[in-house]
């Protein structure tokens, strides 16, 4: 079995969007709630095999393993909804402020064709973060990446830093329509070294929480270097 990552997600310049990448993988685990964790920068607009073992399964280009999902649980508490006028609000202390590596990407990113989510500080509820969103189209691996770059405004840097997605475990309980107005917010987990730890969760417009993750953000050796695949 294989899948094809389009340019169009991309994350990075040259590789997808960590979340896209995680949810198009996470859809061949039989479980509510999967944990992908990538192993390189996933590349886009080639096949990439899909691979079975057990209840794993791993993604490889060539012979390289570039993500691996398994079942688990979310272990994360949701924090209240979120109004989208709070949401609104809070959109506008969105700090732009990232590598060159990700001004193009689908989530965060300046593209007529992304969603240009910008979350910023919800006021009285600091570190929490949101921002509305509405998914251009139905589809799972559309709300992994709306549930990605959201932390990583959220892990302490000035804006969107310079971190990449190491891991992320998720549920998603419903996908809203195309064009469902929808809030995700995001809030810091904690650090262990490189190692930053947030959560991310999206809100249906009514406070209905339709997906909930915790993931883990990699502080990148050399500075500027997208190495992950966020």
């Amino acid at each position: 079995m294989q899948i094809v990552l389009p340019y169009r997600f991309r994350g990075p310049l040259t590789s997808a969007n960590g979340g896209y990448a995680c949810g198009r993988l996470a859809a061949f685990v039989d479980a509510d709630e999967v944990e992908v964790t990538l192993r390189l920068p996933p590349p886009l607009e080639r096949p990439l095999a899909v691979e079975s073992d057990n209840d794993a399964v791993r993604l490889l280009d060539g012979d390289a393993l570039v993500a691996e999902a398994r079942p688990a649980l979310v272990d994360v508490e949701p924090p209240a909804p979120v109004s989208v006028p709070d949401a609104n609000d809070a959109r506008k202390s969105h700090v732009r402020d990232a590598s060159p590596d990700f001004r193009e990407c689908y989530v965060c990113g300046i593209r007529e064709d992304g969603l240009e989510i910008s979350v910023g500080p919800v006021v009285g509820r600091e570190p929490l973060h949101a921002s509305p969103i509405a998914l251009p189209e139905s589809a799972a691996e559309l709300v992994w990446a709306g549930i990605d770059c959201p932390g990583a405004y959220a892990v302490g840097a000035q804006g969107r830093g310079e971190v990449v997605l190491g891991r992320m475990t998720a549920r998603v309980s419903r996908v809203p329509g195309a064009g469902e107005q929808c809030v995700v917010a995001s809030w810091p987990l904690g650090e262990d070294g490189r190692k930053l730890f947030a959560g991310t969760a999206l809100f249906a417009e009514d406070g209905e929480l339709l997906a909930l993750a915790r993931q883990t953000w990699i502080v990148p050796r050399l500075s500027g270097s997208a190495t992950s695949g966020e």
